[in-house]
């Protein structure tokens, strides 16, 4: 199913990943009386409308971070739940938002013109907290939160043991990004990572914010590699600039972000 503003693509069993025109993803899960949304994408074209076409369940929606891309789509809808100390993080500025899908439409080669009209307005909505181990129940189909503060200090990643699926945001994939104002220093990231291991015997993969891929439960494992690296100094350590800010990455890559290694995760971080 699609629409100008959004695409659809089952990746598992009543579980629906809803791509922007940034290619930025959102998650729709559904249960047997409820259904969560997992992200909002950036807050273009009303996605609360779209997703009624998806569902007839109730639909909460949750925040794996307070980045624009992310919770865009959230004043579509009267609540989320995020942590808490993403919740400032909602409220970016409008410029941002209309700079990152015109990026996004470049990009995609898609001849789209968009209007004032088409983004979502924003204005105060209200939130509730979700910490470590909180639970969405929806119906006969759990959803768990795991706190994975890194990217930004409110960061989570949700996990569906039913289908063996953790959706985890930006939290760890090829290009972490942690020289951002709100992200954590790395020794904090590398115990997040030690935190989110814990649960690897309940998933296979990963399916995140950007790029309509699984990803393996090893890049844990090669991101707690990485932190160690880090500290230590022993990483390749190479200067770079992305979102226009200077930045490091720990292991060199090609334009892709792909490491010349073989392996899958890398970290962005800010000059030491």
């Amino acid at each position: 199913m699609g629409s100008k503003f959004f695409t659809t693509n089952e990746i598992a069993p009543r579980t629906t990943a809803i791509i922007g025109l940034g290619n930025e993803l959102c998650y729709l899960v559904e249960g047997k009386t409820n259904s969560l949304l997992i992200d909002s994408l950036i807050g273009v074209g009303n996605l609360r409308a779209f997703c009624r076409e998806l569902t007839d369940l109730p639909i909460t929606v949750v925040n794996t971070h307070g980045h624009i891309d992310h919770v865009g789509g959230n004043f579509d809808f009267d609540t989320c739940f995020i942590h808490p100390a993403d919740i400032p993080l909602i409220y970016e500025t409008e410029e941002r938002r209309i700079e990152y899908v015109k990026n996004g439409i470049k990009k995609s080669g898609k001849n789209i013109i968009l209007l004032e009209s088409d983004f979502s307005i924003a204005k105060p909505i209200k939130t509730f907290p979700v910490n470590d181990g909180f639970t969405f129940d929806l119906g006969d189909r759990n959803i768990e939160v795991i706190s994975v503060p890194g990217h930004t200090k409110g960061s989570i990643v949700l996990l569906d043991r039913s289908n063996k699926i953790v959706f985890s945001g930006d939290a760890c994939n090829s290009n972490t990004l942690l020289f951002l104002p709100h992200s954590t220093p790395i020794h904090e990231y590398q115990e997040s990572l030690e935190h989110f291991k814990r649960f690897q015997p309940y998933f296979d993969v990963m399916w995140g914010g950007h790029g309509l891929w699984p990803v393996p439960k090893i890049i844990i494992d090669e991101a707690i590699e990485l932190c160690g690296e880090i500290i230590a100094g022993t990483d390749d350590a190479v200067p770079s600039e992305h979102l226009g800010r200077p930045c490091v990455y720990a292991k060199k890559k090609d334009s892709n972000f792909k490491r010349l290694d073989g392996k899958i995760a890398n970290i962005a971080y800010p000059f030491l």
